[in-house]
């Protein structure tokens, strides 16, 4: 029976050390703890040094007990009772004086019943107080001082260490810098992951087809480096990926990795940077070691210009960042491309970086990830409604074509917007109407179909969004109208009219500006042909149409006086579509009169032209306006089908 006991034994511990094999955390070198500390690690807390303290005073208490039946007496009551005889034999310490109403000799003598009675007080330096004790013929004795070493080594020692320890790990908590070593500050924090497991392909990429292209030769590289070698040829150190927010540029990084299968280091540019001057500089040292060491391998620079922001610019410098730049210049400098360690960077502000980056030998190549065209809008839908349940009317081109401008991760926001919709109508999958709310949602803002309208505006806003749809269909050129709404959106937006193009459009002639420009002043328009009087619901309106006239005269030279002349009238930094800009003038106040005129001049001429267009339509914009005070939202076929119908010589 023993020896099958045994055996039962070791075969149920080699069924846990199997299973310890199979955990998800890897392999361990010995078997799971039997008791409380199977389930976790054990963590210091405040609680437990509080417990221990608490114990040791009870210890004290039990061990070393204090006299009972003591009665604490002035200095000057204690020395009437020494004079009176009454007090008999003193104990003096270090602290305090115990007096005793008995001898030692009556203490020890077994037949006395008398009771003891114990007087004390807190000791003072008296010069006389021996003398007076000797003429009282009073017994006394001093008593040395014990320590307990146990307990000082508790007081003097430990506990201060365990504070200092407690608030040495709560300061790093702080500051996120605790890790395995306290001391790490040095070490790089990139995440680093191993061959092949980015999970990304470049068949997982859509839109940014001339990136892939420039991105294949560095997979084609590092898997085949000798390729490339053998007659002499240089891959480039250092790829700069720059586009726009949300176009895919970590994405394409994650898709090189995964296509050559190489281990991925991906980190920050923020996260070298931290309070300590010089701990960027060791955490690029680090990085590149550690790349060294694990080539061939990419390294993947997130947010370049945290970092590398130009030096030319003294005032308000930063000693750190300037210190990490400069490393990293080197690490750059000192490696050779033929090690196979490839550095990818991604930055969506490039004219503020570095010169001293982007030369070559650095960053040799940067590759544009722009905005995605209509058929990459297309791709990039089909690859996120993957895992998505479409309905068969669902029509990705007509989503693509109606969001021009937008990015990959807009694209996506979308797809899950619209999977959401779904869900909460209670549908068991996604429909093209899906669709549309959730583009108007992205684009338009949130509908808000509370929001309480008294009647007189909710009228002056059918007819101002009614101008807008009338002036675009009679314009030639112009967007065609998707849609009208009067339900309010977004921030203090109370309807809009919703234009897409039918084509991708990269130039404008002078006609379709001002097209545009006709569009923005129809809402503005209608208001004063209906009401007489106008309102603030077109600010934003003018917004536009004023910095389309005077970009004309400006910026595209469309003016008479200064026609083909550039009049820069800001610094512009034009990236992506969007500015960034200083006022600044480079003219006289002459040239700068004539703008103002020659854009109010355009302005009014453009107004002219709508109110006379709309007069004209009149009877179409009030049976439009009231359609749509009826039903508050017209889509483009029922429209067009009213224009038309209104449009016809014997209308009725």
């Amino acid at each position: 029976m023993s020896e099958k006991a045994d055996a039962s034994k070791k075969n149920g511990n080699k069924e846990c050390w199997e299973k310890c094999k199979s955990d998800k955390g890897g392999i361990r070198e010995k078997p799971p703890l039997i008791g409380p500390f199977n389930k976790g690690q054990f963590h210091f807390s405040i609680w437990y040094f509080i417990a221990a303290l608490v114990v040791i005073i009870l210890l004290n208490m039990l061990f070393f007990p204090t006299l009972e039946n003591v009665t604490t007496v002035e200095y000057s009551k204690f020395k009437e009772l020494v004079k009176s005889g009454e007090i008999k034999r003193i104990e003096i310490r270090e602290s305090y004086y115990t007096g005793l109403t008995l001898t030692k000799e009556e203490i020890s003598s077994q037949t006395r019943e008398e009771p003891i009675y114990i007087y004390r007080t807190a000791k003072v330096e008296d010069p006389n107080f021996v003398e007076l004790l000797d003429s009282a013929g009073v017994e006394y004795y001093a008593v040395p001082q014990k320590s307990n070493p146990l307990l000082n080594l508790l007081l003097n020692w430990v506990v201060p260490i365990i504070f200092l320890i407690v608030i040495w790990r709560i300061l790093f908590k702080r500051i996120g810098t605790l890790g395995p070593d306290v001391m790490s500050f040095g070490r790089n924090r990139a995440q680093i992951v191993a061959e092949g497991e980015t999970g990304v392909r470049f068949s997982d990429v859509a839109g940014a087809d001339e990136a892939k292209m420039e991105l294949e030769e560095v997979v084609d590289f590092l898997k085949n480096p000798k390729r490339y070698t053998s007659i002499g040829g240089k891959i480039p150190k250092g790829v700069l990926l720059v586009g726009s927010p949300g176009t895919g540029k970590t994405l394409l990084a994650k898709a090189v990795a995964g296509e050559a299968g190489v281990p991925f280091f991906r980190m920050s540019g923020a996260d070298f940077v931290e309070m300590f001057v010089g701990v960027g500089a060791a955490r690029v040292r680090d990085l590149f070691r550690q790349a060294k060491e694990k080539a061939p391998c990419i390294i993947f620079i997130d947010e370049l210009d945290a970092i590398g922001k130009s030096r030319a610019n003294t005032i308000g410098s930063n000693d750190e960042r300037e210190q990490t730049l400069n490393q990293l210049l080197v690490e750059m400098d000192g490696f050779d491309s033929r090690t196979g360690v490839i550095i990818l960077a991604a930055t969506n502000r490039p004219e503020i970086l570095d010169p001293a980056l982007l030369r070559p030998g650095r960053f040799d190549r940067q590759v544009l990830v722009d905005k995605p065209d209509l058929n990459g809008r297309e791709a990039i839908l089909r690859i996120h409604t993957k895992g998505v349940k479409l309905d068969e009317s669902v029509d990705l081109k007509k989503v693509a074509r109606a969001t021009p401008g937008l990015v990959g991760a807009d694209l996506a926001n979308i797809v899950n917007e619209a999977a959401l919709l779904a869900v909460r109508n209670g549908k068991d999958r996604v429909f093209q109407e899906d669709f549309d709310a959730a583009i108007e949602k992205v684009i338009a803002g949130l509908e808000k179909k509370n929001r309480l309208i008294n009647p007189r505006e909710r009228r002056i806003v059918a007819f101002h969004e009614t101008g807008h749809a009338l002036v675009a269909f009679f314009t030639p050129g112009a967007d065609p109208v998707e849609k009208i709404s009067i339900v309010p959106r977004g921030l203090g937006a109370l309807g809009y009219t919703l234009q897409l193009p039918t084509e991708e459009r990269f130039l404008m002639t002078r006609q379709e500006l001002l097209g545009k420009i006709d569009v923005l002043l129809g809402g503005r328009a209608a208001e004063e042909i209906i009401f007489r009087e106008v309102s603030t619901g077109a600010a934003n309106d003018l917004v536009k149409a004023t910095d389309i006239a005077k970009k004309m005269i400006t910026e595209y030279g469309m003016s008479e006086r200064f026609n083909n002349v550039y009049l820069p009238y800001r610094k512009s930094s034009l990236f992506m579509g969007e500015e960034q800009y200083a006022v600044a003038r480079e003219y006289s106040e002459a040239t700068q009169q004539y703008i103002d005129e020659e854009t109010a001049r355009i302005i009014k001429e453009r107004y002219q032209i709508v109110l006379r267009t709309l007069t004209e339509n009149r009877e179409n914009l009030e049976k439009i306006a009231e359609r749509l005070l009826e039903v508050e939202t017209i889509q483009a076929d029922e429209f067009k089908k009213m224009v038309e119908r209104l449009s016809l010589p014997g209308k009725s």
